[in-house]
Formats: C-alpha cells, structure tokens, sequence
C-alpha cells in the first residue's frame, strides 16, 4: 500500500481526499467513489499504487492522439477504478472495479521505465481506466520517464482539483481529455459529476503549452444535438482552433442500451465542430 497525497485527517478517524472534486469524506475501512482510494486506520492509501491490471503496445493514435508523434508506439498501462460512473463506460470491468479485486501485476516506476525502454516505447501512456485515481504511481513514474526524456500521456477524464492537475502537468508531454458533453445535467445524470472541472483542466492544460486532444462519444438521444457540439467546439476553439477534436461512435455498454450511434448524426456532429475547429475526426466508425 501507498499513502496517498490530497487528503485531511478528521477527528473521528474518517479522510476528506481532496484528489478530485468529489471530495470524499471516508469512513475507517471504506473507500472513495472512485474505488481506488481507501481509508485504512485512518490513513488514505492508494489502492491502485504499482497494480497493473493492462498493459499493452498500443499505436499513439489509438489513444486517440493524432497529432503527437504519429506513427509511434507507446506503452500504455492502467489498473481499476474511475472517479465518474458513466452509464455508457466502455473500459467498466477495470473503472467499476477496485484494484485489489482484479488480476495484475506488480510495477513499480523503475520497472515500468525500464519496460518501456526494453519494448521500443516513446514512453507510457496512463491509460484505460482513469490513471489520475492511481496519482501517485503515475506521478513519480512521469518523473521518472521526464528525467530520462521519454514521453508521458494521459488519457484522462479531467475531473481532478486544480492542485494536483498543475502538479502533475509538470511531468506530462500530452494528454487526450474525454469530454462526456457539453452540459452539465448530462455530467450530473450520466457520470455522476460536474462539467466546470473538466472545462477548467483543458483550458488550465492548452495554457500550459502541452499537446491537447479531445474526445466526445457522441450518444444518441442523449448528447448528439449538433447544436450542443458545436457549442463545445466554439468553446475549444477560443482556447486553440487546432485541438484535434475526436467524435466517437458509441455502441451499447455496461448499463446503457441506446442502440449505435448512426453514421448521418456523426456527420451532422462533424460539420458543426468543423465551423470551429480545424482538425475534426470520426472515431470508431
């Protein structure tokens, strides 16, 4: 186990971690919403510290990142728990699951550089599920790979506390940011958070000079009005109209059932962003 950082002791034995928006307040023996952090004796530790439940060679673009050093390979390692619960989760097995019950094997930073070396890698991309609930691996193994002028990425869903996301952004080369939507009800009902977090992470990390993607699964019925798109376009293009924007296709998981998404709302969403942005992709299609 690791201590974790970004929490407070109570006085009656329970943490406040103060990691992400949430702000769990957890109870001896109990952990966060995202299942990855828990309070055991009275101290916050890292559930997910060194567990790798994936690790694979994956192409840069299948993060999706277009536009950072295309054609690369890059070792991408994840573990479990998320802090949203997003109906529609394509990665739930390892996000809605606490890494003490998954299979996984054992890194630590050192092993995973070494790794990366060994198998050819530009660097590591923390991946999969939400690797910022896994903060402290991820932040010393990011050190880690900066010292040794390899790359780091994440593929994150932004909702962390604007603390630790400027703390770890020093180590980070690039980033795709998954944008559920551009409204808050649906991050209220769907994913059980808050849009303005996620807003204020990309805006905090395009300012910052690190290479930014987006992505936004387009959902049928639910955040495909083309209107709503290209709101969130017109958004990210007075930040930099060339953030690559990724609209993915959606097919039926976890707990939603809404059928695929058809190809003609995927264009219809494509041409509103492109009134905005310069660099506009259909994914999973």
């Amino acid at each position: 186990m690791k201590e974790a950082l970004y929490y407070e002791k109570m006085p009656d034995g329970s943490v406040v971690c103060g990691l992400c928006p949430h702000g769990c307040r957890i109870k001896p023996g109990a952990s966060g919403i995202c299942l990855a952090r828990a309070n055991r004796g009275g101290v916050l530790e890292s559930l997910a510290y060194g567990r790798l439940a994936a690790v694979h060679m994956d192409p840069i673009e299948k993060k999706p990142l277009y536009h950072f050093h295309p054609g690369s390979m890059i070792l991408s390692v994840g573990t479990g728990g998320c802090n949203l619960k997003c109906a529609h989760c394509q990665n739930w097995e390892l996000a809605r699951t606490s890494p003490e019950d998954l299979s996984s094997s054992e890194l630590s930073p050192r092993e995973a550089l070494e790794l990366a070396r060994r198998m050819g890698s530009i660097g590591i991309a923390y991946t999969y599920n939400e690797p910022l609930m896994n903060f402290e691996w991820t932040l010393e193994t990011s050190r880690l790979l900066t010292s040794a002028n390899m790359k780091n990425v994440l593929v994150t869903n932004g909702f962390i506390n604007e603390k630790p996301w400027r703390e770890i952004l020093e180590y980070i080369d690039a980033a795709n940011i998954d944008l559920k939507a551009f409204d808050d009800g649906f991050y209220k009902k769907i994913c059980g958070a808050r849009l303005a977090p996620v807003l204020r992470s990309i805006e905090i990390m395009v300012k910052s000079g690190r290479h930014v993607e987006v992505t936004y699964l387009v959902i049928p019925g639910q955040n495909d009005d083309p209107s709503k798109v290209e709101e969130a376009a017109s958004w990210l293009a007075a930040l930099d109209k060339k953030i690559p924007f990724h609209l993915s296709r959606y097919f039926p998981n976890y707990k939603s059932s809404a059928p695929p998404t058809p190809m003609a709302a995927l264009e219809a969403a494509k041409a509103a962003a492109q009134k905005h942005l310069e660099r506009v992709y259909l994914g999973n299609v």
